[in-house]
């Protein structure tokens, strides 16, 4: 078993906290946790990427914005939420990575927002190595109604609970064993690409590995069932890092990642025909910029918030 040790001294204020324990790997191809990706991630600052998105539904492709954030938090394992400064037991606490990935596009007369939520343990925690998702979630907020999804992953089982307004779906939950210790979900792709998830691959390796699909992907009745397996793999090409995932059940994502640290996702694309490219990336506190000045933040992004009566 390799350890690494991580010397952190201070708490961070805002959504972003650094870990007080030392995060222990128990997995090989686990990331390193260490004093180098501390550095950056744990500095109190979040970072933002904005996209060009183009989106297929509805028998066309769609243009729209999406929006990707990265920060670390520390975690109740207890309600698998954000633990206030000194609310919760330090036993309870754990340190995440967490990615927000909010897409939002014009589908006629009507807008379409999507968010999905990535929470991966950056220490063991339930009996699972470092590395593994301990949460996600999917929402969908258009003019036709709401959805909702989330999966908590226990020591042995995993927890779905989906929300729906559709007819067929409505407020269902299940819970079923998880496939093995180690697991990958889809919708922590982007943080696997940059080597904040597990497994860790090394240059032209290719590996199988059991994988809980999309949120979206399996909603109930609209799709497979929760788990499947995805075939994951890391090439070069062009000055770029490719990561590649296939799902078993026939879908694809691919993310094109820069070579040098931190590893932003320049490019992400997947089968059915979305392709987002990077536009800009800015480090800030964002949760400290919700004035009405703070939307002067929004140009380092090269954002413009709506104007009055605009969709």
């Amino acid at each position: 078993m390799t350890k690494w040790v991580v010397a952190l001294c201070a708490l961070l204020a805002g959504c972003s906290k650094t870990p007080e324990a030392a995060a222990k790997v128990t997995d090989a191809a686990s990331p390193a946790y260490d004093a180098a990706f501390w550095k950056t991630w744990g500095d109190g600052f979040a970072e933002l990427t904005s996209y060009d998105l183009k989106y297929p539904r509805y028998g066309a492709a769609r243009q729209g914005t999406a929006v990707a954030i990265v920060v670390s938090e520390t975690f109740a394992n207890s309600l698998r939420v954000k633990s206030d400064p000194g609310v919760r037991d330090k036993k309870d606490e754990f340190s995440v990575i967490k990615l927000n990935l909010v897409e939002d596009f014009q589908t006629g007369i009507y807008d379409y927002n999507l968010m999905q939520q990535s929470f991966v343990a950056t220490e063991s925690v339930n009996g699972r190595p470092a590395g593994v998702f301990t949460k996600v979630t999917w929402s969908i907020q258009e003019w036709c109604g709401n959805v909702f999804k989330e999966a908590l992953l226990d020591k042995d089982n995993l927890r779905v609970m989906s929300h729906s307004y559709f007819d067929g779906e409505g407020d269902q939950s299940l819970t079923e064993p998880a496939v093995s210790p180690a697991v990958m979900s889809e919708d922590a792709l982007m943080l696997w690409a940059r080597g904040m998830a597990w497994p860790v691959l090394k240059g032209g390796e290719t590996r199988e590995v059991p994988a809980l699909f999309a949120m979206q992907a399996s909603r109930f009745k609209k799709g497979p069932r929760e788990w499947g397996k995805v075939t994951l793999s890391r090439t070069v090409s062009g000055g770029v890092e490719v990561f590649r995932a296939k799902l078993s059940d026939g879908r694809e994502r691919v993310y094109e990642v820069e070579r040098t640290a931190p590893h932003r996702v320049l490019k992400y694309s997947t089968s059915e025909g979305v392709e987002a490219v990077l536009v800009a990336s800015e480090r800030m506190k964002y949760w400290e910029l919700n004035k009405p000045e703070g939307v002067v933040a929004l140009e380092k992004l090269k954002l413009k918030a709506r104007p009055a009566r605009t969709m």
